[in-house]
């Protein structure tokens, strides 16, 4: 049988696209739908991403039923990084057919290599400030918020397409307990010092303290594999998403004489209470949302973010910084009612930060992998 591959443009008719994962995912208790309006505004034309790249969508039919999904998309920031001449994929979902996702795949990769890419990675869902990933490990539980979620089947699809694997990364989950000894004695002596601040950030000022944040995050994780920073587009879009769904005790800025140095943001996880609304806010899924998320709070949260600035790294006195946020941010989920949360991802190959959360506690509880080939 015949794959029929379609290609949609963004900002066109995305039903078919959005509606797959329903046939993909029957069955699968643990996954959760996002909701359609965030992914339609991600894939829109008109959003930041786009304004420094370009992309498409493509959907798998078989026997007159859309049975699979992708993207492939361009990062020109990507490109003037690393001058690598590499294209992405991202939002890969497909039934359990080899077919079907060689054939959206092999598709991909012809777009890309028309626009002059040599390499295809993935998937990315758009950037690397995004969903990461295939889930090879980890099929027993929900994916937190921007977390992406597969069946046990899709990794091998990507393999069998003539991908291989470039590189893992890890989701930790943490459980809301007892602190480590040590973690509360580390955690004391970063207090202890009159020039050391913290605040949350201010929901008032929100667009303010996002630049500080990404600020810091972008010189923290800059030498990261696949590194690219936002711009300030991404940055005004982000400030005003999180506006919405952020809760100021789980966020951080720790300023070392007046100086903001290191940051930390956790994010309520939305997907403990979007499962039932099955991707729409409509006629009744938004006031469900406000309620669930102003009201009953979710029981989890995931930390998104955690940096401190590079020229703090080889200072002794300071040593301890990460292990002080690490003890506020599981303070303010206690007081928050939380029970767990998650920290992800982190590259495999990150050893001082995969140390430093398996000394709180941590536990990696998913894997994904990232997937290339030459075109």
């Amino acid at each position: 049988m015949t794959i029929d591959v379609r290609e949609t443009p963004l900002g066109k008719d995305l039903k078919p696209f959005l509606d797959v994962v329903d046939l993909i995912y029957r069955g699968d208790p643990y996954y959760v739908r996002p909701l359609d309006m965030d992914l339609k505004e991600r894939l829109s034309p008109k959003h930041p991403f786009f304004e420094h790249g370009e992309g498409t969508l493509f959907t798998a039919w078989k026997d007159g039923k859309c049975v699979g999904r992708c993207t492939a998309q361009i990062d020109r920031e990507h490109l003037a990084r690393y001058k690598d001449d590499c294209g992405f994929f991202g939002f890969f979902d497909t039934i359990d057919d080899v077919e079907v996702a060689k054939a959206l795949l092999d598709r991909a990769g012809v777009w890309l290599a028309k626009r002059g890419m040599k390499k295809i990675r993935g998937p990315i869902s758009v950037s690397i400030n995004d969903e990461i990933g295939c889930l090879i490990e980890g099929f027993d539980s929900p994916p937190f918020i921007m977390m992406p979620h597969h069946r046990p089947y899709q990794a091998g699809l990507i393999e069998a397409a003539g991908l291989a694997k470039i590189k893992d990364v890890y989701a930790w989950r943490y459980q809301v307990g007892s602190l480590p000894e040590r973690a509360v004695k580390a955690h004391a002596s970063i207090k202890e010092m009159p020039e050391v601040t913290v605040r949350n950030v201010d929901i008032k000022h929100t667009e303010r303290d996002v630049r500080i944040l990404m600020d810091i995050f972008n010189d923290a994780w800059s030498d990261n594999w696949g590194f690219v920073p936002m711009t300030h587009g991404e940055l005004r879009k982000m400030a005003a998403d999180l506006k919405l769904i952020l809760v100021p005790e789980l966020s951080q800025i720790v300023s070392i004489n007046g100086e903001p140095v290191a940051v930390a943001v956790a994010l309520p996880n939305i997907n403990d209470i979007i499962g039932d609304l099955h991707g729409k806010l409509l006629p009744l899924g938004f006031a469900k949302l406000l309620w669930r998320l102003k009201v009953q709070r979710p029981k989890s949260a995931r930390l998104i973010i955690l940096g401190i600035r590079r020229k703090l790294r080889q200072v002794r006195r300071y040593a301890a910084l990460s292990t002080f946020m690490y003890v506020e941010m599981h303070r303010a989920g206690e007081r928050l009612g939380m029970t767990h949360g998650e920290l992800s991802w982190t590259l495999e190959d990150n050893a001082p930060v995969n140390v430093g959360i398996k000394f709180m506690g941590g536990k990696i509880h998913k894997k994904y992998r990232l997937f290339e080939k030459q075109l």
